[in-house]
């Protein structure tokens, strides 16, 4: 396993320099505006949940690495509560009909959103733990740079606003930082994992896949901050 997690770590640095980090880290953009891609993120956010609950938890085997992933999963199917309390507080709750919201969020607009989601589910459903476990190291990964960068925006916003953002912010952050697999013993049992070489060749494809999706779904994101930049500086 410690050549698919150091492949990890070298797709990540080459994430962390894609034109939506810089666009977060522009201070020449007002911060609220640099988050104006919230609502595009909501498919995804809600869908992640469920990715937890119902495809990756499985109670009903003993497999050591599906145990792992099944701690997991009861540590990161909850953290949408705090992102529609950031919704709320970021000003995203304008006035519309069911029927809009409901249109807007299967509108061809965020589609990347959902697909991003569905794509994910494609490639972990029923699939072996250890590519679970794949899959979801990558996406740690991800969420690692999105949180660290997200968490200064939000920061920006508290000291102006005095209101916290848990999701945004250094709460979701945070706990992300201190899963149980990240633990020493977590972090060192996982790393030590013996793969066959073609186990290993699937779990480095599988990384490749889950960073090509994210890396086309923060491209849509930033260019949908923008356009929301664009808007909101008319009115």
């Amino acid at each position: 396993m410690k050549e698919v997690l150091a492949h990890i770590e070298k797709k990540k640095q080459e994430f962390a320099k894609l034109e939506f980090f810089e666009f977060l880290e522009d201070k020449s953009i007002p911060p609220r505006q640099r988050l104006g891609f919230a609502p595009c993120f909501v498919p995804f956010v809600m869908g992640f949940g469920e990715l937890n609950r119902y495809v990756w938890r499985d109670e009903s085997t003993n497999d050591p690495i599906q145990a792992i992933i099944n701690q997991h999963t009861y540590e990161d199917d909850g953290h949408w509560i705090w992102f529609l309390e950031d919704l709320t507080k970021l000003g995203f709750d304008m006035a519309s009909t069911f029927t809009d919201a409901t249109r807007f969020i299967w509108s061809k607009e965020i589609q990347v959103s959902r697909q991003t989601f569905y794509e994910i589910y494609r490639c972990t459903y029923k699939a072996a733990p250890i590519h679970k476990l794949v899959a979801i190291e990558a996406i740690e990964a991800i969420a690692d740079i999105f949180l660290s960068t997200t968490t200064l925006v939000a920061k920006e916003l508290e000291l102006t606003s005095g209101i916290e953002y848990k999701y945004f912010g250094m709460h979701h952050y945070s706990i992300d930082s201190n899963h149980s697999m990240d633990s020493v013993e977590s972090v060192e049992s996982i790393s030590n994992i013996k793969l066959e070489k073609d186990v290993e060749e699937e779990a480095l494809e599988l990384v490749n896949e889950m960073f090509d999706l994210f890396t086309i779904f923060v491209d849509v994101l930033v260019k949908y901050a923008k356009r929301y930049e664009l808007e909101s500086l008319s009115i």
